[in-house]
């Protein structure tokens, strides 16, 4: 009974979480700060989510390093994403045959 009571309580905090902005922010934002704020915050999660896994994901340390640094040069240069992510695991598997 207990597990129905904390996926309830879970379900109501993901509502109003998602519901209150919504509701208490109903006109334009004007404030070029909050803006550009709100613009880069995907991104941030994103990375927050996936960069530590990155670190994790293969057990050859200075593959991942190298894979990274093709990453952000490449991501740097403006490639695109499927490019990026190709040639960074590209990399860490040609490390893991060097070493």
């Amino acid at each position: 009974m207990n597990v129905y009571i904390y996926i309830l309580v879970m379900a109501v905090v993901t509502y109003f979480i998602r519901m209150l902005p919504l509701t208490l922010i109903r006109g334009k934002i004007k404030s070029r700060f909050i803006k550009s704020f709100l613009n880069y915050v995907p991104y941030a999660c994103l990375i927050a989510m996936t960069f530590p896994a990155v670190f994790y994901s293969a057990g050859n340390l200075a593959g991942i390093i190298a894979g990274v640094g093709v990453a952000i040069i490449l991501a740097l240069i403006g490639k695109g994403l499927v490019t990026v992510a190709l040639a960074a695991s590209l990399m860490v598997f040609l490390f893991s045959f060097i070493q």
